[in-house]
């Protein structure tokens, strides 16, 4: 038997090792931890990645969010409409604003925001979309485009899970006024500890993102707005400069893996994601949809597979949202995704031995 974990960095911190060591030592040797060259360096370099003018390194990927969207002026009486299937920073970013969040369902076929769902849920409150580009797959940005052109809407993308997936030939994070990166370690791009970025086009978005996490303030104790602490700091910014000189290599390697996943399952109880036409995934997961979930969860874990459940609990039944008065039954097609979904092990460094045992394991059960 096989041990194949959910997912390993060992593989990458292996092939990386020297480069990440003398970042550390440049950083450590230079005495500058906060806003310094690094920073600079890292900042200029993903803006270049994602096509598009500016970036504004956070703490982390929520923060990214939550700056653009008070950057743009979104607060108390405000809504924005988000999947109703995503990870809950999508949801905390707009209610740190003072905003609502207002679910849309998903494809359940793809797993993103149906531009179908968007539609019905639009209101005189409604003052943004929010897309995320769930897994690593781009949603229908031309469809969403199109409604928040006609709707008056501004549109920040979720891209945490998708660095570098393109929708038609365009890098994601590059089609709304503004999108938030995560560099959580697990992700794709992938710093080692909490780190995010903001991009956008819009120059007036920029540096009102930047002072709104540095205190407010636009130089040096002068606060223009009540403002949070959220800054890439030197280190993690080192970090991602290395890694992101490997990221696209990265991602071939991981659609390799997912091609090999496509390909290969063809159990009559699994349902495989379906790919959009024009689009290239990152797969910074590979969720399959079973309806005996968790027997399969279990199965595989006696084989020696670590999987995981992209999410067990819909935002709108999640405690803590209480007060937006959710019940089973609101939203279907997310709570269908919520009780079927469940991720392969899929890591830059697979072997090809690693992912043909977790093809016919699941495939056998």
């Amino acid at each position: 038997m096989m041990n194949i974990p959910f997912v390993s960095f060992k593989p990458m911190e292996r092939e990386l090792d020297a480069e990440l060591r003398q970042a550390f030592e440049r950083v450590y040797d230079n005495s500058w931890y906060i806003g310094g060259k690094e920073d600079e360096a890292f900042e200029k370099a993903f803006a270049e990645y994602c096509h598009v003018g500016y970036c504004i390194g956070t703490g982390n990927g929520l923060d990214a969010l939550m700056l653009s969207l008070k950057a743009m002026g979104i607060g108390q009486g405000d809504e924005v409409i988000i999947p109703s299937n995503t990870f809950i920073a999508t949801a905390l970013a707009v209610t740190y604003t003072g905003a609502t969040p207002v679910f849309a369902e998903p494809d359940i076929d793809t797993f993103n925001m149906s531009p179908d769902g968007i539609e019905e849920r639009i209101s005189g409150k409604t003052k943004a979309i929010m897309p995320v580009h769930l897994y690593g797959q781009p949603a229908d940005m031309d469809s969403i485009m199109e409604i928040a052109r006609e709707n008056h809407l501004l549109v920040v993308e979720d891209c945490a899970q998708a660095h570098g997936a393109l929708y038609k030939g365009k890098v994601v994070g590059s089609f709304g006024d503004a999108a938030g990166f995560s560099f959580y370690p697990g992700k794709n791009l992938g710093a080692l500890g909490d780190a995010g970025a903001a991009v956008t086009n819009r120059e007036d978005l920029a540096e009102k993102i930047r002072a709104l996490g540095n205190y407010g303030s636009d130089y040096k104790y002068h606060h223009i707005y009540q403002g949070n602490n959220s800054r890439l700091d030197e280190m993690q910014a080192a970090f991602l400069s290395v890694k992101l000189s490997h990221l696209n290599q990265m991602n071939v390697e991981r659609r390799k893996i997912a091609d090999r996943y496509l390909k290969g399952i063809h159990h009559p109880d699994i349902i495989l994601p379906a790919v959009m036409d024009q689009v290239e995934p990152v797969w910074h997961i590979f969720g399959i949809r079973c309806g005996r979930r968790d027997e399969l969860a279990d199965y595989l874990s006696e084989k020696g597979i670590g999987t995981n459940k992209h999410y067990p609990i819909p935002i709108h039944l999640q405690e803590c949202y209480r007060n937006l008065k959710g019940r089973k039954g609101d939203f279907p097609i997310a709570e269908e995704i919520s009780e079927t979904q469940l991720s392969l092990p899929l890591f830059y460094g697979m072997t090809a031995e690693e992912i043909q045992y977790v093809i016919d394991a699941v495939n056998q059960f």
